[in-house]
Parts: C-alpha cells; structure tokens; sequence
C-alpha cells in the first residue's frame, strides 16, 4: 500500500488550503437529443477565487441512463465559461469530451460517472464551472432510468458538481 507524507503547511492551513467550497446538486430529471453539445440544466456551479494563485478543484458525479437503442454513444463535457477543460487530445474526426459511454445492447443500462480535475483558472474573477452533453443518436437521460416505469423497481438518482478553491 502506498502512503503519501502530508506537507505541514497543508495541515496547519498555509499551502493547500480549502478557502471555499460550492455545490450545486440536482435531484429532478432531464433528458437530451441533442447530437451537438448542450448545458445541462441545473449542473453549473459559480465561485470566485480570492487570489490569481488558487487553484479550483472540481468534482462531479453524473448519473442517468440512455434509451434502449443499440449503439447510441453519448459525450460529457466539463467546461468552465464557454471553455472546455479536462478532454482528451484532438484525433482525426474522434470527439474529444471529458467523459462518454455507449448503449451497446439494447439494455437501457445505467450510468454513473464520477470525476475530479485541478484547474488553474489565474483569476479572481467569477468563475462558471458547468456540464454539457450530447448523443450521437436517440435520447439520454439524468437522474433516471431510460423506462422509468411508476413501480419499486425503477430508480431516480442524483448529480452533483462541487468546486474548492484551494490556497497556493
């Protein structure tokens, strides 16, 4: 088991210190068909950092589910303002996104999807940090199951983006 020794100044609140947190939590449903990147309402977050050294640490979990068509791919995009941050390289004609998935046998299945990322924002400006989607096909949904028949079997989830502004 690896260990990682604690800088003192971490401890005692100098370097590293969480100066603040927000988060936004979303409980109630939504869906796209969307096949170019969108907001998802209610998962964007605001904080403005105290100096242009802080650090923003972002978490979020996404949970939700896609319709039953065979092959639907869908994309996540994690951006601040109108920037998307934390995405894979550029390839040829690939989609760079923070995170995806596919439907790949007609099940419906659910989805969670639960990420961390350090930006360096260099701001003290308010600073949006917000979640995008979109399908290549067919419908996804959030916080539900692509059936979501009225009955003890079916689910309803929650999502949530956190951000902490860490001291420098």
């Amino acid at each position: 088991m690896a260990q990682t020794l604690l800088d003192s100044r971490m401890i005692s609140g100098g370097v590293g210190k969480v100066l603040q947190v927000v988060q936004t939590v979303k409980t109630d449903t939504t869906s796209t068909t969307s096949t170019s990147a969108t907001d998802i309402s209610g998962m964007s977050v605001a904080i403005t950092p105290a100096a242009t050294s802080s650090k923003v640490l972002v978490f979020f979990d996404f949970q939700g589910s896609a319709d039953q068509s065979s092959g639907q791919n869908y994309h996540i995009h994690l951006l601040r303002a109108s920037s998307a941050i934390f995405q894979g390289d550029a390839a040829s004609s690939r989609t760079r996104c923070t995170t995806n998935g596919a439907e790949s046998d007609g099940n419906g299945s659910s989805i969670h999807r639960s990420m961390m990322f350090l930006d360096s924002p260099n701001s003290t400006s308010e600073q949006t940090y917000k979640l995008q989607w979109e399908v290549q096909s067919g419908t996804f949904y959030l916080n539900r199951e692509h059936g979501d028949s009225d009955d003890a079997n079916a689910a309803r989830f929650v999502s949530q983006i956190t951000v902490m502004e860490i001291g420098a």
